[in-house]
């Protein structure tokens, strides 16, 4: 196990990522509503760098209460990291992805202390 110093957390603002090596591979922490979380960057898909995607709010479907169809919004909270090569989208605080909830982005811990945050990779 091994704790791996990433970066300051004053430095990083919102939607902010960090790619770093550790002894398993390139990995990348991300700032998102304010937390921080670090994923392996290895799309579960085809292995594609999926953190080097966009950061995008989940889309969803407005529903009135008949049923009707009223459009679409982002979601308030719900950010997601799109992997570039096959679009496959991945919950940035889960690490789930979004269309099949069986496959999922490697998570590591993240720490802070006195600011300076670092990631655990086992």
């Amino acid at each position: 196990m091994a704790e791996i110093y990433v970066a300051h957390s004053k430095d990083l603002v919102e939607g902010s990522k960090v790619f770093f090596q550790s002894d398993v591979g390139e990995l990348c922490l991300i700032r998102a509503n304010n937390l921080f979380h670090a994923f392996l960057n290895i799309c579960p898909h085809q292995g594609g760098p999926a953190c080097n995607g966009l950061l995008i709010h989940r889309v969803e479907e407005i529903i009135a209460e008949d049923k009707t169809y009223q459009g679409m919004r982002f979601h308030e909270r719900d950010l997601h990291v799109v992997c570039p090569w096959h679009g496959w989208e991945f919950n940035v605080e889960t690490g789930r992805c979004a269309g099949d909830g069986k496959f999922a982005l490697r998570r590591f811990p993240v720490t802070e202390k006195n600011g300076d945050l670092y990631v655990t990779v086992k």
